[in-house]
């Protein structure tokens, strides 16, 4: 049995639970997930002793090919097929995932079905197999992780006052294409001096200035798995206060790292940060949660938040990054992709935490 198999069989487990016949999974990173395609324009109709794929002809090859499980190739709306799938088969009551189906979809799907076939709520079924990881996707992620780091590493060198944030951003995407990525996980974020105070800044046309702060935070998506790391370092010599907040999240992160184990809380974690920073007197200055799984997407189960009381499970890859951010001076946030063991967890990331001067 391939991994994709015994994914669909432990995910079909879950059906009865939610007293469904069968699930549309219509989250792309799902399908994947369960049959490994990587297209646009893909649909799952899992049911209980079989699953359906649903296509367009544009990826009916690749599909037929490559994928285990009922293969449909539809000239028309994916929805239509599995539709007529569904009254072939005569179910009853069908789930389908709110956070992905959009009402004019759900309509649409009313509309091609018999009467008497009811559509149920029925999200996260998926996501909850997905947050723990098995061996092939934990070595996925182990080396786009890699992948990223020396992509930092290598734009690094040619970074200086006078480069543009957009030129930096635009080499930490071309490097990590050239190490073989698929593309950047997210939108990477540059930011130098005051606006480095903003968590999500976008590059901009500002050139780095000596005494200036330079935050990057940047990930790889390779074969289908994401990393994501975030650096902070400075143009010239860091004045005290400068060091300081550097000292004080970096003391957060490690704290952070140290509370991650299997059967610890998100919460726990999340406040082992935020009592150090508390402690340096930046608790309001952290305006966002401590971490989150990734895997297939950037933003996965579990989230590492103040009001999120999950537990860690060996297996789950999380970010653990805080930061403390200063209206007008500037911001730090430290970011390492972190496994959960049994006893601990395994930093991924292999970029060194030393505050760097330019």
């Amino acid at each position: 049995m391939t991994e994709f198999e015994q994914r669909r069989k432990a995910a079909a487990g879950g059906l009865g639970a939610r007293k469904v016949q069968a699930l549309l999974v219509s989250s792309l990173a799902s399908v994947r997930y369960l049959t490994g395609y990587s297209g646009s324009n893909g649909l799952v109709l899992l049911g209980e002793s079989e699953a359906h794929f649903f296509t367009d002809p544009r990826y009916g090859l690749e599909a037929t090919q490559n994928i285990q499980c009922k293969v449909h190739v539809a000239k028309k709306p994916l929805l239509d097929e599995a539709a007529g799938v569904i009254k072939r088969k005569k179910l009853k009551k069908i789930g389908f995932e709110p956070a992905w189906m959009r009402v004019d979809e759900y309509r649409r799907l009313e509309e091609h079905l018999p009467s008497g076939v009811s559509l149920v709520a029925a999200g996260g079924l998926i996501e909850e197999l997905r947050k723990v990881k098995s061996m092939e996707e934990i070595e996925r992620i182990r080396r786009s992780v890699l992948l990223n780091s020396e992509a930092y590493a290598r734009t690094m060198r040619g970074v200086h006052p006078g480069v543009r944030e957009r030129e930096i951003a635009a080499e930490l995407g071309f490097q990590m294409r050239r190490l073989g990525a698929e593309k950047t996980a997210f939108d990477t974020i540059v930011a130098a001096g005051a606006r480095t105070a903003l968590p999500h800044a976008q590059p901009t046309g500002h050139r780095l200035a000596v005494n200036e702060l330079l935050l990057i935070d940047m990930g790889a998506c390779l074969d289908g798995y994401m990393s994501d790391m975030t650096r902070v370092c400075f143009a010239g010599a860091p004045p005290k206060r400068v060091t300081q907040l550097y000292r004080a999240v970096a003391e957060a992160q490690l704290a952070a790292i140290d509370a991650v184990r299997s059967g610890a809380t998100t919460v726990k974690v999340d406040g082992a940060a935020r009592s150090v920073l508390k402690g340096h007197g930046l608790e309001a200055a952290f305006v966002h949660s401590t971490g989150h799984g990734l895997g297939l997407e950037i933003h996965e189960g579990p989230r590492v938040a103040k009001k999120d009381k999950s537990k860690l499970k060996a297996g789950m890859v999380i970010t653990i990054e805080p930061g403390a951010y200063i209206e007008g001076f500037g911001g730090v946030r430290i970011e390492d992709t972190v496994l959960v063991t049994a006893n601990g967890c395994e930093v991924l990331t292999p970029t060194s935490k030393e505050f760097v001067n330019l």
